[in-house]
């Protein structure tokens, strides 16, 4: 026993991770019968579950610097809770298109396209019945799970059969998220991730996590939380992660961004090109010592600081999620992409595939 510890420090020491432990399981059904399953990914300091439904994270434990185990995102314990949430998108991967579309209209090749509106006038994660709210199919892999999603053509009216395909890998404490998608027509795809993490494992707000962003810019909004189109400088404003901030610090600030949002929920234009793996963010919680680093290929990040959790819902624990308990860190192109030619481009056509990465990485800070 004595020799295979060591033998397992050294790897680790030498940068060599073992590949994770990896479980499947019923999770329930769905109303109409259909089976949901769950995996479970295990490695050393490291747990990670996956269900099909959403092809979400519904639980994420990690040691503080005392050694106690804790979930570090929101969630619940049984299937039915996570049905009966069909506005928080915890956990879920959003799509076709993450984030929001204004009045739910774009343009290709000069044919308009309608997503129904369901965030007062424009689209949100893909419309009401965006990926999040779907039923994929799931291939067990040695170190994770490979989720599978066929979006018919007209799906909440986005042109064009997607074939989209997540898979979720656990190696050491890097949770790895990797997206592809393709196309048979003409369309516009942007996936994400949108789980809403707490490192306090606990039923604290997040107000006192401090937060790092590697973007010299964002992308400033209407009332609506459209994008104008232009890039400002985060330089002598709220929006300013450069160096470590608390979210609380100047969450309450008279900055127009904040007020419109009641917080943050935001997209930061990330330093470094598109398509090359780069910081996006780190967290650090410091009553437990936890971190979370956040690397991406992707060109943006929307930093999301919970504030529209109204205490409605009820997590594990019978933990009420009131506003600021927990955050987002969704990696992605950027809002309104399609109606913005100046934006990195969205659209995805036949013969193409939309490939990203994002990278969780969970750590302690003694």
């Amino acid at each position: 026993m004595l020799k295979r510890t060591l033998f397992v420090l050294l790897l680790v020491s030498a940068g060599i991770v073992a590949h994770a432990e990896v479980t499947r399981a019923s999770f329930g059904n769905m109303p109409d019968g259909r089976a949901v399953d769950v995996f479970t990914l295990t490695s050393r300091n490291v747990e990670a579950k996956v269900i099909t439904y959403g092809a979400r994270l519904i639980d994420i434990r990690t040691p503080d610097r005392n050694g106690k185990i804790a979930d570090v995102m929101l969630g619940y314990d049984t299937l039915p809770e996570w049905l009966a949430d069909r506005g928080s998108y915890n956990g879920s991967i959003v799509g076709r298109y993450g984030n929001r579309i204004a009045n739910g209209r774009f343009t290709i090749d000069g044919k308009e396209y309608q997503v129904p509106p369901n965030d007062g006038p424009n689209a949100l994660h893909g419309g009401r019945g965006g990926f999040d709210k779907k039923l994929w199919t799931a291939k067990q892999l040695p170190d994770g799970v490979e989720l599978t999603l066929v979006s018919p053509d007209g799906d909440m009216g986005l042109p064009g059969t997607l074939t989209a395909q997540v898979t979720y890998t656990l190696k050491g404490n890097a949770l790895k998220i990797d997206y592809k998608a393709t196309t048979d027509k003409p369309t516009v795809v942007n996936l994400t991730n949108h789980t809403y993490f707490n490192l306090t494992g606990t039923d604290e707000d997040v107000l006192g996590h401090q937060l790092i962003i590697h973007g010299d810019r964002y992308t400033p909004t209407s009332k609506t939380l459209i994008p104008t189109g232009k890039l400002d400088s985060v330089a002598n404003t709220p929006m300013d992660f450069r160096t470590s901030h608390t979210i609380g610090e100047r969450i309450a600030a008279p900055f127009e961004a904040l007020t419109m949002g009641g917080g943050y929920d935001h997209n930061w234009v990330l330093n470094g090109p598109d398509g090359v793996l780069k910081p996006a963010a780190d967290v650090y919680e410091p009553k437990s010592g936890r971190t979370l680093k956040v690397t991406t290929t992707q060109p943006g990040v929307q930093f999301y600081s919970g504030n529209f959790l109204n205490g409605m819902l009820t997590g594990r624990g019978g933990i009420k999620y009131t506003k600021h308990m927990g955050f987002c860190l969704e990696t992605q192109h950027f809002p309104d992409s399609p109606n913005e030619p100046s934006f990195p481009s969205t659209v995805l056509r036949p013969g193409q595939t939309a490939s990203s990465t994002t990278i969780f990485t969970f750590g302690i800070k003694k």
